[in-house]
């Protein structure tokens, strides 16, 4: 008689089984389980690109994606004369878009799915560091995807596991992004953790760099401490202001950040308050003329 199987074979067995009739149905969230936080210091055995342009987007968003011939070879062989062939490169495939959207620890895809037909003309990412959380995405947008083939719908998001923390300029060009999202990001409450913590003077230049100017980074929190803390470090960055109340209320993605992550329907469940703040991204300033020319 056989053993019963464990918990970790069971998620194990009802991903593959899944996956090996082409994620026509959507995943079901118990089988892909994982602890709510990850350090972002440790080794997570990631791979990401040395530069955005050796980035494949193409994988993740293959409805944009065409083939760019790379230059022929002008030089010939021996062999290459007597048959009269020619041998080229092969081609690689490019978007026809660039990812102008990205949303930071996106979770179980919440904000994504409810984006997609928000923004059908915009390519949105989510980015997320824990290994089922992300492959729990990957599945739910695949088999939306197929359910909706018709429509054409949710091909304009994708998501990748990532350490934003650490790697975000190796994916995104400078000015790249018109939009950031960070949604009930760990408040890490201990004061040796605040390093861990997604807004700092370090990556809010980061995230500078990566938002063109007028670009808006969108925050929410349900911690009254880290409100307050990404709001004093965002306010203390030049190259942020903080958006308007009226401004931000009449913003419609404000509404499905509210309502549409996993972690703001659990705070609407528990009738907890949740804290927003938008930031614009400001124009750089001038370099300032040299006078001794």
């Amino acid at each position: 008689m056989s053993e019963p199987k464990n918990k970790r074979q069971k998620r194990e067995d009802y991903r593959a089984a899944l996956r090996a009739n082409g994620v026509t149905e959507l995943p079901r969230k118990k089988f892909y389980r994982q602890r709510a936080h990850a350090n972002p210091f440790s080794d997570h055995s990631l791979i990401y690109p040395p530069t955005p342009e050796q980035m494949d987007w193409a994988s993740l968003y293959p409805h944009y994606a065409v083939e760019e011939p790379i230059a022929q070879r002008t030089e010939t062989t021996e062999s290459e004369e007597t048959t009269g062939q020619e041998l080229s490169a092969p081609a690689i495939r490019k978007l026809t878009k660039q990812v102008e959207v990205a949303d930071i620890g996106c979770g179980f895809g919440g904000l994504l799915i409810a984006l997609a037909p928000v923004l059908p003309e915009t390519l949105v990412l989510g980015l997320e560091i824990r290994v089922s959380v992300t492959q729990f995405v990957e599945d739910r947008i695949k088999a939306l995807r197929v359910q909706n083939e018709e429509q054409k719908l949710y091909r304009n998001i994708a998501v990748l596991r990532a350490n934003t923390m650490k790697f975000m300029p190796n994916f995104f060009n400078k000015g790249q992004l018109n939009k950031i999202f960070i949604c009930f990001p760990d408040p890490h409450f201990k004061a040796r953790k605040h390093k861990q913590r997604i807004v700092s003077t370090t990556l809010n230049s980061e995230y500078a760099y990566v938002l063109r100017p007028g670009g808006i980074v969108y925050t929410i929190t349900d911690v009254p401490d880290l409100h307050e803390w990404m709001v004093g470090h965002f306010n203390a960055h030049p190259a942020f202001e903080r958006v308007s109340v009226e401004e931000q209320e009449a913003d419609p993605l404000v509404e499905i950040m509210r309502n549409e992550t996993e972690e703001g329907k659990k705070v609407t469940r528990h009738s907890g308050q949740k804290h927003v703040a938008l930031f614009r991204r400001l124009e750089d300033p001038q370099w300032p003329e040299d006078v001794s020319a």
